[in-house]
């Protein structure tokens, strides 16, 4: 079984208030953008892959493990190469979070990572998201959307969004979800990743002061696009920017090319411009 987990923007993005499980409460509202995706396989243990040869090929050096049961087998591609232990990442994270609670054949995992880390474009997870669904249908689970997107909030903040995959305003940690009526049919949307700056959400969020906004996202999101470059605003550029000088000039510029709305996306090192058609 293959698919091509895609990846999202964030329009708006307020930190709200410190928790006190240690989270912070916010307000964003998550868009899908299937412009830049991964490829992931994931296959039953007696099946072969599809996509392993093709891997080898282009890129020599794979990252692989196996679980100590020895149900589960990841293999992870990725230009850059691959910088953390393959049984950590989120899409094996799905695998054991299923496995805890059902009884799973043995699986491989095949992921050829193409969405760039640590951009705020949720990459990861969703890769998790989307392990999650594959998961449950080659262990002939029937788990309905809200129970996948339960399982979902449990690896990352933003990845039960992937399991609607639609623009979706998010709140509490970005796992509280409820649909949103956005038409940017009018416009179109291209994603600028800055290259060699890779931000952690932890510097992200050191620093940032959480404060409730005069005016609720949700009803500047409702306003017309061409008021959102003064009222719709994303929170961590204030920190991001700070840290990486590098990066505020890169959303003028999209407003320089003719963009209507630019922003960064989550908490960076992504930004995104809307154009009119």
């Amino acid at each position: 079984m293959i698919c091509y987990p895609n990846v999202k923007i964030n329009l708006g993005l307020n930190v709200l208030r410190k928790r006190a499980d240690g989270f912070h409460d916010l307000e964003t509202l998550f868009v899908p953008c299937f412009d830049i995706c991964d490829c992931l396989e994931i296959v039953t243990g007696d099946d072969w892959s599809r996509t392993l040869a093709g891997l080898k090929e282009k890129y020599g050096t794979l990252a692989q493990a196996v679980s100590a049961d020895g149900k589960l087998m990841i293999t992870i591609a990725r230009a850059q190469g691959v910088d953390w232990d393959p049984l950590k990442d989120l899409t094996a994270k799905a695998y054991a979070l299923l496995a805890a609670d059902f009884d799973l054949p043995p699986m491989k995992i095949f992921l050829e990572k193409l969405a760039p880390v640590g951009a705020g474009l949720g990459g990861g997870s969703s890769d998790a998201a989307f392990a999650l669904r594959m998961i449950a249908q080659l262990g002939g689970l029937s788990l309905d959307d809200a129970t996948l997107a339960a399982y979902a909030a449990r690896l990352g903040s933003d990845c039960a969004f992937f399991i609607y995959n639609k623009p979706m305003f998010g709140s509490g940690r970005g796992e509280v979800l409820e649909p949103f009526d956005l038409d940017l049919s009018a416009y179109r949307l291209e994603v600028f990743i800055p290259e060699g700056v890779a931000v952690s959400t932890a510097d992200a969020y050191r620093g940032i002061v959480p404060a409730v906004p005069e005016k609720p996202l949700q009803e500047v999101l409702r306003q017309p696009i061409s008021t959102w470059k003064k009222d719709l605003q994303n929170d961590f550029e204030t920190t991001v920017f700070a840290k990486y000088p590098a990066l505020a000039p890169v959303k003028e510029q999209l407003y320089a090319r003719g963009a209507v709305y630019a922003a960064m996306s989550g908490s960076g090192s992504a930004f995104f411009g809307l154009y009119p058609r």
